[in-house]
């Protein structure tokens, strides 16, 4: 029996994440800030697949948080054949507009917690010679978005630390890989700016679809849904300058409404 490990567990991809890897026949470990929903999904999961849960609800946005919930799944003696780093956030406006706190918090869980997490896990891995580790990136990864600056740049970060490791490690058995969604039927996209929410939104179902088809041929990133596919080539094909104000433009009109 394998396990993987799901953070952001309780809602959208990461929700989809557990229901789709019990389905598979994995143990599953939740991990949010969220203990009741994490156990409303839990014992769902358990009732419908028959496979173990274990919950661990932890902010990982606080520093260090990732080294705790590697200490839970070793108490438990548990090998993570599957880590899918999911949990994120992003905010929107100014830079200024936002407090330093509230900044802080979304760089280290989308940057920080996905680094730590990945080293912490990796390692047993590497020495058992199999795993497979998935980053939840974005359509945001491929370019600047003014106005959700931090959230872009911090997605372009996983976007570019997944494509390193998944070089570095290839050859010791471990496959890594990036997911970049677009627009998907979550409660992020419920709040975001309608200038980000353009075109057919995605199911999370979906995007763990795709997910789970690059994983079959073992690609370093794969981005959910055609049309998304065909956005993310643009900036390759236009000046970054362009798709920059671009991007101002409409984040500046969504945000007035």
């Amino acid at each position: 029996m394998k396990t993987a490990l799901v953070t952001g567990a309780s809602t959208g991809i990461g929700k989809q994440f557990v229901y789709s890897l019990a389905e598979k026949g994995y143990d599953v470990v939740l991990v949010s800030r969220t203990k009741e929903k994490l156990d409303q999904i839990a014992t769902d999961v358990q009732n419908q697949f028959g496979v173990n849960t274990y919950v661990i609800p932890k902010d990982l946005s606080e520093e260090w948080a990732a080294q705790e919930v590697y200490n839970e799944v070793e108490a438990q003696n548990l090998f993570i054949d599957l880590l899918v780093n999911n949990a994120g956030a992003g905010t929107t406006g100014e830079l200024l507009e936002t407090s330093n706190e509230r900044n802080h918090q979304q760089v280290m869980l989308n940057v920080n917690a996905v680094v730590n997490m990945t080293q912490l896990f990796l390692r047993k891995m590497v020495e058992k010679g199999r795993g497979e580790i998935i980053n939840v990136a974005s359509m945001a990864s491929f370019q600047p978005i003014p106005y959700m600056s931090i959230y872009a740049a911090t997605k372009a970060f996983i976007l570019s630390f997944t494509e390193g490791l998944h070089e570095e490690y290839k050859e010791k058995g471990i496959h890594i890989m990036a997911v970049c969604p677009g627009n998907t039927e979550t409660e992020f996209f419920n709040t975001a700016p309608d200038s980000i929410k353009v075109g057919k939104m995605r199911s999370s179902k979906q995007v763990v679809e795709t997910t789970f088809n690059a994983i079959s041929k073992r690609k370093s990133v794969t981005i959910d849904g055609k049309r998304n596919f065909m956005t993310a080539q643009l900036p390759r094909l236009l000046p970054r300058k362009f798709i920059s104000q671009v991007s101002a433009s409409l984040m500046k009109k969504s945000m007035k409404k």
